[in-house]
């Protein structure tokens, strides 16, 4: 077959089915633009989930006849000059104008500052027209309607308008948390208007703008440098976690991408304080040499790969990890929220008195029943902090710390001190829940839970300090798996034999398991290492035997702390309150949920009707 040049268009067709796979892409492409210009206010609009139509408008630098004539011409572009070691902006390329105008309707309307009036363009199904004058403001308007109608093909295999209408808002999201300096709006007939005020310098004023303030109520201040590689951003605590991983958001020289490295090393630093199954919610942002990040590895752009990738992951994990231990024993924000919520009065719930109590009275002696009360709730279900068979107060604990007049010394009396972010203990309800009231609010502990956490801590340092010890196996056990399997367990043998686990090569498509880790027992050792192969073909690094590890000390530490159900004296009680406050990760037990939950003074008076 004779070897020819592909005409110009269709070389634009195939760039595009690369670099525009949805109109999400091309709300990507054309942002990013706007904000390499050094615009201070987007406008997004779109119709039809995109594929009708998708405007952008800026206030940047504009165009002038000239660039605008070049701009719609393949591997055009003024970001960058001769080389590709110092990329500072987020487009470089020169592919992403001629792609959309081969497979959409295009028109571009510019004018920069300096200029009387502006000029347009149009390119249709990569036909480009002349360059026009036209009344235009400051700034540059991208308008691109009817996507893919030059590529049928492409355009059966977009999804619903609904779910393209999600995809564009997911990636404003992202672009948007990464410049709180630009104003951003989205718009348009098939969705309800977003407006991101700009907030300056104020990176947690943004990402509460886009994330909701539950996560500024939760987020701890990430502030790291190693090596001349800066990391910056919010975690947030344990106890504050999703489903999914859609709220994890990694920005690297302000350029948002989803690099496994970097989800892979925020997995590594929540690793023993959020379940299975569930995600930790971060922002994180690094600023390094663009020297020594490709970032030319994607055709989305939307990895990125680093000369180090060891400085980067230990900076991620080392810099989580400081952060939950100066602030892991805060717990969620939404266990409060909860807990108010719980409190209400609602229909089929708790009785509403706030209109005054109209009942007749009952007869002396008479107990109330809710059957037979003509004041009885339209449901007879159990809502909120509602219980049947509510046991009464007569075997509640006596108080921790009483306040008596004339025992102000009392050794024992432990009053609520700003030193005491838990407070002082005063009761313990249905022996398990402790009481204990703070300088503005009170905190109810569940006190297994809480132990069954300082348990584990101390069981942990107790296994980093010393070896782990490992049993040999009288007959080895080989497993077969093919050969590049094998180097990737090879490449991390030093690392699975500090925690027991030695391996050796058994020929060129084998590995035989000489010790396992005494601690785990008896288990299936083939298993182990086959899913410890999966983990480092997908993230780099093998975490499953350390979670494995980690999950026998957990259920240790869960059989060796207090139980539900045991009486604690005022001294226990406050001694659980104090190594609460001074242990990492206190905030949450060894399964992900709250050991405390915190209840604001102004939180009880606005349930009462004081504010």
């Amino acid at each position: 077959m004779t070897v020819r040049q592909l005409p110009e268009t269709l070389i634009n067709q195939i760039a595009a089915g690369e670099v525009i796979e949805r109109p999400a892409s091309v709300v990507k492409e054309l942002v990013e633009n706007a904000i390499d210009a050094g615009a201070l206010r987007i406008e997004v609009a779109t119709a039809g989930g995109g594929k009708s139509l998708i405007r952008v408008t800026d206030d940047g630098r504009g165009m002038d006849a000239a660039d605008l004539e070049l701009a719609v011409r393949r591997h055009c572009t003024s970001k960058i000059s001769s080389d590709l070691d110092t990329i500072a902006t987020l487009g470089f390329r020169g592919e992403a104008l001629p792609s959309i105008g081969s497979v959409a309707k295009l028109r571009i309307l510019s004018r920069t500052g300096s200029a009387d009036s502006g000029h347009a363009v149009q390119v249709t199904g990569g036909k480009a027209h002349a360059v026009r004058p036209a009344a235009a403001n400051r700034g540059t308007v991208v308008e691109v309607r009817d996507i893919f109608y030059a590529t049928p093909a492409r355009l059966k295999f977009l999804k619903s308008d609904r779910a393209e209408t999600g995809a564009i808002t997911e990636v404003f999201k992202r672009i948007a948390i990464a410049f709180p300096n630009v104003r951003m709006t989205l718009s348009g007939s098939d969705r309800t208007t977003i407006d991101y005020p700009a907030t300056g310098s104020d990176r947690l004023a943004r990402i509460a703008q886009v994330l909701g303030k539950e996560f500024s109520d939760n987020a701890i201040a990430l502030d790291a440098e190693r090596e001349g590689v800066g990391l910056t951003g919010f975690a947030c605590v344990p106890t504050y976690n999703r489903a999914n991983s859609l709220q994890q958001y990694a920005f690297v020289n302000g350029r948002p991408v989803q690099d496994k490295l970097i989800l892979s090393a925020l997995r590594g630093a929540y690793s023993d304080t959020i379940p299975r199954g569930r995600y930790p919610v971060a922002v994180l942002s690094i600023s390094i040499d663009p020297a020594l990040v490709d970032v030319n590895v994607h055709p989305a752009k939307a990895d990125v790969r680093f000369r180090d990738p060891g400085l980067v992951r230990g900076l991620i994990v080392g810099a989580v990890r400081e952060a939950l231990t100066r602030h892991g024993d805060r717990a969620s924000s939404a266990g409060r929220s909860g807990m108010v919520e719980a409190f209400r009065p609602r229909v089929g719930g708790v009785h509403d008195r706030t209109a005054g109590d109209r009942s007749p009275a009952r007869p002396l002696g008479q107990a109330y029943a809710t059957i037979s009360s003509p004041m009885r709730p339209l449901e007879t279900g159990v809502s909120g902090f509602a219980e049947t068979g509510q046991p009464g107060l007569g075997g509640l604990s006596a108080p921790s710390a009483r306040h008596d007049a004339g025992k102000a010394n009392n050794d024992n009396e432990v009053q609520p001190d700003d030193d005491f972010p838990l407070g002082a203990a005063r009761a313990q309800l249905h022996e398990n829940y402790i009481v204990a009231q703070t300088g503005d609010g009170l905190v109810i502990v569940d006190q297994h839970a809480a132990h069954e956490r300082l348990v584990y801590e101390n069981l942990k340092r107790s296994l980093a300090t010393r070896t782990i010890s490992s049993q040999v196996l009288l007959i080895p056990d080989v497993i077969d798996m093919p050969e590049e399997d094998c180097d990737r367990l090879l490449t991390h043998a030093d690392e699975l034999a500090e925690f027991g686990l030695v391996i050796e090569r058994f020929g060129p498509g084998a590995i035989a398991v000489r010790e396992t880790p005494a601690i785990l027992g008896d288990f299936d050792s083939s298993g182990l290492v086959r899913q410890l192969v999966d983990e480092l073909a997908e993230w780099g690094d093998s975490g499953e035997l350390k979670a494995r590890i980690d999950y026998v000390a957990a259920t240790m530490a869960c059989h060796g702390s207090v139980r539900s159900g045991r009486r604690l004296s005022g001294e226990e009680m406050n001694s659980l309150l104090r190594q609460m406050e001074s242990t990492p990760g206190s905030g949450q037990c060894n399964h992900g949920r709250p050991t405390y939950i915190e209840l604001k003074l102004s939180d009880i008076e606005r349930l009462f009707g004081r504010r």
